[in-house]
């Protein structure tokens, strides 16, 4: 359990910290299970924030609950309208607990609206026999890939380190491809190490599939993103700051909304997450 749990995620004001810490960076307020946070400008999408980071403060908000715990086993989160920039309020609400895993529900409110809402599920590991059937998709290394990345009105994308295999971006010009897979090389631009909000974040790194099959971009937007966690906190320490392989493919587009799966490996080749989300297009 975070030792910052009973005390929300206060810091020492004579301490540098990371833009990401700071966006994910919650208050206690004088309501139990209410947190308060505000939107960060180094984070901001075309609307509102970046939703991996949303996702990522609704995890945090678990996480330094009193009562957690384990690790993050699962995060649904439901994109129900904007999120306007300046500050919020997170409701948490521990709905199960059981000997093994534990069921929670989380809410952002702004203005008193439920902005964004979400389930999650801690869970506690044990050592049980292991597979993985999914292969790590065969890439050069990151110092094989040169550096590109979003287009740079893309503000939080500017946070990451982007090296693009396959399926960049579509630039002026751009025709349709006859496939959505987008493969990249991703890591902390200021080499911050990963833990699970990063994680969560970094999950949704991927622009939206529609962009690619159409060759140029227009309005879209993910509703839901299901987020499920493979690896425990010992993964992640090992992977530390350096590059994670993330690979995004859409299974079918059709009357406005198409569904995207995606997968984060390390460096080492240990699969992290894997995710599922519904996307809004217009095109």
């Amino acid at each position: 359990m975070s030792d910052m749990a009973a005390a929300g995620t206060r810091r020492p004001t004579d301490v540098p910290v990371h833009p990401f810490d700071e966006a994910i960076e919650l208050e206690p307020t004088e309501l139990a299970g209410r947190l308060r946070g505000r939107t960060r400008p180094d984070w901001a999408n075309m609307v509102g924030p970046f939703g991996g980071m949303t996702a990522a403060v609704l995890l945090r908000a678990v996480e330094v609950q009193p009562e957690r715990i384990g690790e993050p086993l699962a995060l649904t989160v439901n994109f129900a309208a904007p999120v306007a920039d300046g500050p919020f309020d997170i409701a948490v609400k521990a709905v199960r607990t059981n000997r093994t895993n534990q069921h929670w529900l989380v809410e952002l409110w702004q203005d008193g609206a439920v902005k964004t809402n979400a389930t999650a599920v801690f869970g506690l590991r044990r050592d049980t026999w292991s597979d993985t059937e999914r292969a790590v998709p065969p890439v050069p290394a990151p110092a094989d890939v040169a550096e590109s990345g979003l287009p740079d009105m893309i503000v939080w994308a500017r946070n990451y380190e982007m090296r693009y295999v396959e399926g960049g971006v579509p630039g002026p010009g751009a025709q349709p491809e006859p496939s959505s897979v987008t493969t990249l090389w991703a890591r902390d631009r200021r080499g911050r190490a990963l833990d699970f909000p990063s994680l969560t974040a970094m999950s949704d790194i991927f622009y939206p599939r529609v962009f690619l099959r159409q060759g140029a971009m227009s309005p879209a937007g993910t509703i839901s993103l299901t987020t499920y966690f493979h690896a425990d906190a010992q993964a992640l320490h090992a992977a530390g700051g350096d590059f994670v392989l993330a690979r995004a493919e859409a299974n079918r587009f059709s009357r406005g909304y198409f569904d995207q799966s995606a997968e984060l490996w390390s460096a080492a080749g240990e699969l992290l997450v894997t995710t599922h989300q519904l996307v809004y297009f217009k095109a």
